[in-house]
């Protein structure tokens, strides 16, 4: 596995193996961008809420590299009309397709299977090459696939050593549904954990580099945030150690259900 290894999804499209968050990446956002697509970053996340479209399409189009060679994800909100609000996020981008196209977050009641129609027209116009969702249940993601017939290819979740789920990688794995990490950095609230610390000296690397190769081990896709040229070429630093057995048992056992947003919205 290097940083350019990529995974293929269900759909039998291929996805890389991490990408650069972009959640309140709102200073200098075409600047991250290119610079990040320049280190050989390959997936850029984003969101209709986010407020850094148009900067990401910016950078994408400096950045010289072929559409084909980025994968792009955005995302819809649970108040939207999902159809409606993919065509405005690529007007944002200036882009005439995302690679992935998620809901954000269900509804407060039931698992927006309007929402998820909305995205299977979108799918259906070329708008999206995959859709998926966001901080939903295995039960949510069960009533949208009955529903339609179709389930999502990825659920993008907080997921870091001190946040996850083993019973929701068994099933998404079972389903076929790759698992996106957002926050695998826990924003940088967990880092200083002894165990942690521990762990990556041993391997020369820092918490942030071991915490992102144990997403990479575990066959989740990180997405950590970054702005600055010295973090994406620390990020993206991971693929030349392997953390052993042993080390990654003490890793799994750091587990506390932990969230930097208060809850893990999918259990």
């Amino acid at each position: 596995m290097d940083r350019t290894s990529e995974i293929e999804l269900r759909s039998g499209s291929r996805m890389p193996v991490m990408g650069l968050g972009t959640w309140q990446l709102r200073d200098d956002t075409v600047q991250a961008v290119e610079t990040a697509l320049q280190l050989g970053y390959r997936l850029i996340d984003t969101s209709g809420d986010y407020g850094t479209q148009q900067g990401i399409g910016e950078g994408i189009r400096r950045s010289g590299l072929e559409r084909a060679d980025i994968f792009l994800v955005t995302k819809v909100e649970e108040t939207d009309n999902a159809y409606e609000a993919t065509r405005k996020n690529l007007d944002e981008l200036q882009l005439d397709h995302a690679d992935l196209v998620l809901i954000h977050r269900p509804p407060r009641t039931g698992s927006g299977e309007s929402l998820w129609r909305g995205l299977l027209q979108a799918k259906n116009e070329g708008l999206a090459t995959d859709i998926g969702v966001s901080n939903y249940t295995i039960e949510l993601i069960d009533e949208l696939t009955n529903a339609t017939g179709e389930a999502p290819v990825v659920n993008q979740i907080e997921w870091s050593p001190f946040g996850h789920s083993e019973a929701m990688l068994r099933e998404a794995t079972r389903r076929g549904i790759a698992i996106q990490a957002y926050s695998p950095l826990t924003r940088s609230r967990r880092l200083d954990d002894d165990t942690l610390s521990h762990i990556a000296t041993r391997y020369g690397k820092t918490p942030a580099q071991l915490v992102i190769r144990w997403n990479l081990q575990r066959g989740t896709i990180p997405l950590p945030k970054a702005n600055q040229a010295s973090h994406m070429e620390e990020n993206l630093d991971v693929f030349d150690f392997a953390i052993d057995e042993t080390d990654m048992r003490q890793l799994n056992m750091l587990n506390q259900h932990y969230s930097s947003l208060g809850t893990l919205a999918y259990l």
